[in-house]
């Protein structure tokens, strides 16, 4: 999947997602600030972008609860721990489309919140730049589901601000601390999955006609793990296909 150097702003809008982080991050200013929702905070900011509707949000459906139902079909959206949904997709893919929303940090700055003073750090930017191959660890957990034609997938890249308690227990109090929330900043791109072939978009272009899963590591500037996540799946979903070995390797081809 090719690196973007601007937003694909034909699949986002911008103005929604602004609408949902300020109607959220207001909410808890007005409750005693920044970090009162804790861990939800991300996942309220989405759950009003995909559904600016409050009447759609937290519906029975059956013996569950949706995130959002909009009377036709069903968006649950998972910050992680995909296992937690498979009873759910048991029942709700019988009855209705559902689309799984997985976010997915871009650009993340950190703020550290000093537990005794409450004092917070100036921001420092992550090294890091999240990508949606990171989606295929959860996808691994939900495997069995993906030949469903009801389940799609969306994963939204967001610029992100973490804030972390200095509760650790090394000696800066950073390693092993707690993740206290996670404030959307900007809404970056967003990666959709509607049918078999939208998976083609793992594979870079630069990939040659036969490849091993090193030279889509390569491609990708992925890790081997995650790689090897990748063709795991695409090979279960029939979009690549094994068709031999490069000495201890397997080759893998488009099916």
């Amino acid at each position: 999947m090719r690196q973007r150097e601007e937003k694909d702003s034909g699949r986002i809008d911008e103005k929604r997602f602004d609408a949902a982080r300020n109607k959220i991050i207001g909410m808890q200013r007005e409750h005693a600030g920044i970090g009162t929702l804790r861990e939800k905070t991300f996942h309220a900011v989405m759950k009003n972008y995909y559904a600016p509707d409050e009447r759609m949000q937290e519906i029975a459906v059956g013996n569950y609860v949706a995130d959002i139902y909009t009377g036709e079909r069903i968006i649950e959206i998972q910050n992680g721990n995909f296992y937690k949904i498979r009873d759910k997709l048991d029942a709700f893919l019988a009855e209705y489309p559902v689309t799984v929303v997985y976010p997915i940090p871009h650009k993340k700055w950190l703020i550290w919140i000093d537990e005794e003073t409450g004092e917070l750090s100036s921001k420092r930017k992550s090294p890091l730049t999240g990508s949606a191959y990171s989606a295929f660890a959860e996808l691994y957990r939900i495997k069995n589901y993906l030949t469903y034609e009801n389940l799609h997938l969306r994963f939204p890249l967001v610029d992100i601000e973490e804030y972390r308690l200095l509760n650790g227990w090394s000696k800066d109090k950073k390693r092993g601390s707690c993740r206290y929330d996670r404030i959307p900043v900007a809404l970056f791109d967003e990666v959709v999955i509607e049918r078999r072939e939208d998976y083609l978009q793992f594979l870079p272009d630069g990939l040659p006609e036969t490849f091993t899963s090193a030279e889509l590591a390569g491609q990708a500037k992925i890790p081997a793990r995650t790689s090897g996540l990748v063709l795991n799946i695409l090979t279960y979903l029939e979009v690549t296909e094994k068709i031999g070995r490069k000495g201890r390797a397997y080759l893998y081809r488009v099916k």
